[in-house]
């Protein structure tokens, strides 16, 4: 058992916490205890006049069919964006260690895209993909294919689904090869002794071994699908074209600070934050059951 740490002075430790928990109050406990409040008023456009109506917002926006769709389209979203992006993360991270020469340098591109903001990584999958000046649209085009996402909503949601993904590979790709590394290699040259093949060796002794890595990334990916996408979609589609691409997010954007429907608006954000915290509480009971820590 490890010797208890004990500060000489009693100050020291709530100084060294004050900064993140003057954070978390200010950016987190504070907005959200403002929803809370608003979601329960009701206001004109302008802030004259505000009137209490309880749960009044709620019933509507679970009312309203416009609502219902975009939980369709963000589970649509989140399950897609969540897949792709840890599937392909782990595919990269197997092979990027196998790498012998050059491990360092490729590791280090696989990292740089998390450093490109949403709304840019938005931008460059657009340009990418536009269906007047972007280059694989022309090559799509000249297959055969009708490519057009600003009007085609299935191609729009396919859009956004990889632009999303590939922003977060490589926050994926980077805990996925540390867990990797912490692999013994000795366990996977046994099974390799053994006859063991490397699809074998993968399924029986890696993934199961990844498994609390694999856990945590199910989990920072949904958080990610549900809030932090928003730049993405925004800047792709901003919700169109038909409201295809309107996730919980940014429809509570879209009827809050487009259409200043704020009671709507806040009603939408609890009602959100509430399914996050249970879809992680669900993830935390049954989903980290199959989970094993060696």
């Amino acid at each position: 058992m490890s010797p208890r740490v004990v500060f000489p002075n009693k100050i020291l430790p709530y100084l060294l916490l004050a900064p993140q928990l003057a954070i978390t109050l200010v950016f987190f406990y504070w907005p959200a205890s403002q929803a809370l409040y608003q979601s329960v008023l009701r206001e004109d456009a302008f802030g004259l006049k505000t009137t209490f109506v309880g749960l009044a917002n709620f019933k509507k926006v679970l009312s309203q069919p416009s609502y219902i769709a975009s939980v369709q389209t963000t589970v649509i979203f989140s399950v897609a964006t969540a897949f792709i992006a840890i599937v392909l993360a782990l595919l990269l991270a197997v092979m990027a260690d196998k790498i012998i020469k050059g491990r360092g340098f490729y590791r280090t591109l696989m990292i740089w895209p998390y450093a490109v903001a949403p709304a840019i990584a938005g931008l460059l999958w657009l340009f990418m993909f536009n269906p007047t000046m972007g280059t694989f649209a022309y090559m799509l085009r000249a297959a055969g294919y009708p490519w057009d996402p600003l009007l085609n909503g299935p191609q729009a949601m396919s859009l956004v689904i990889a632009a999303a993904a590939w922003k977060q590979i490589s926050y994926n790709f980077l805990f996925f090869v540390a867990g990797l590394q912490a692999i013994p290699k000795t366990l996977i040259e046994a099974a390799a002794i053994d006859g063991a093949g490397e699809t074998k060796r993968f399924w029986t002794i890696i993934f199961p071994l990844l498994a609390p890595t694999t856990f945590f990334l199910l989990v920072i990916n949904t958080t990610y699908a549900f809030f932090d996408t928003f730049g993405i979609i925004h800047a792709v589609t901003g919700g169109g074209p038909g409201k295809w691409t309107e996730t919980l997010v940014y429809k509570v954007y879209n009827d809050g600070f487009v259409n200043l429907n704020f009671g709507d608006s806040a009603a939408q954000s609890v009602i959100l934050m509430v399914i996050v915290i249970a879809l992680t509480a669900f993830q935390f009971r049954y989903v980290e059951k199959k989970v094993h820590y060696g």
